[in-house]
């Protein structure tokens, strides 16, 4: 029986349940894990956009995302802009970890397994920024409207653009995968990878290089998104009781 590389991204023993590691601990756990999957599914066909936006599409409905009542639970006591906070340090802790790899890589003899280090790399690095974006939705109280499969187009989406969702104007939030979706996915994929480049060249070769650029990208993310979701924010007290 073939098991799926993906499988270990939602085995319940990654998943945030809050025990036995802390969170930027679980973080990082989920940034090496899906990079390892990567590895295992990319081949011959890492450097194709194509082929990593589609590794993405397929991973994200098994990416573990926190709902509302869950982040409060790990979080006891805390507003939404502190929660956020939490969230933020812990995912730029989780693509600093993956960007510290590719650094290292980049001392690999052979050009192709750098850019295959590189393909890994940037697919970890948006499958944590996705679940970070997914729960800041739920912090702010601006969960995607529609089912699971519609939520996680929406968050694919939010990634691709940079942007929160704007649930007030159904007509602004892509809730199909369509050929649009899919380009904005392409273009964003290579705007990252582009970005990691540098880590790769002889004279910015070193894991803090890689680090540091993962993490203020990152964060460069969150503050854009969070920016949106301040303006658009629901109070928890006036969530219905599903959310």
């Amino acid at each position: 029986m073939t098991v799926s590389p993906w499988a270990a991204v939602a085995d319940p023993a990654v998943r945030d349940d809050g025990r036995g590691s802390t969170e930027q601990q679980r973080w990082a756990s989920l940034a090496h894990r899906v990079k390892g999957g990567a590895g295992r599914v990319a081949g011959g066909a890492v450097g194709g956009l194509l082929a990593v936006s589609e590794r993405l599409i397929d991973l994200a409905p098994r990416i573990p995302v926190r709902d509302l009542e869950t982040l409060r639970r790990h979080f006891p006591g805390l507003g939404p802009d502190e929660l956020a906070d939490k969230l933020v340090s812990g995912a730029t802790a989780g693509t600093a970890a993956v960007g510290a790899g590719v650094g290292a890589a980049a001392m690999l003899p052979v050009p192709p397994a750098m850019m295959a280090e590189l393909a890994a790399e940037t697919l970890a690095v948006a499958a944590v920024e996705y679940k970070l974006i997914a729960e800041l939705h739920e912090v702010y109280g601006v969960r995607a409207p529609g089912n699971a499969r519609a939520r996680v187009t929406a968050y694919l989406g939010a990634w691709a653009q940079e942007r929160g969702i704007e649930v007030t104007r159904p007509s602004s939030v892509d809730t199909a995968l369509s050929g649009r979706m899919k380009r904005r996915l392409r273009q964003r994929l290579l705007r990252r990878t582009v970005r990691g480049l540098p880590t790769l060249t002889p004279f910015m070769i070193g894991a803090g290089v890689g680090a540091t650029f993962n993490r203020r990208d990152t964060r460069r993310l969150a503050r854009r998104v969070r920016d949106d979701l301040r303006a658009r924010r629901v109070p928890w007290d006036a969530l219905p009781p599903s959310a």
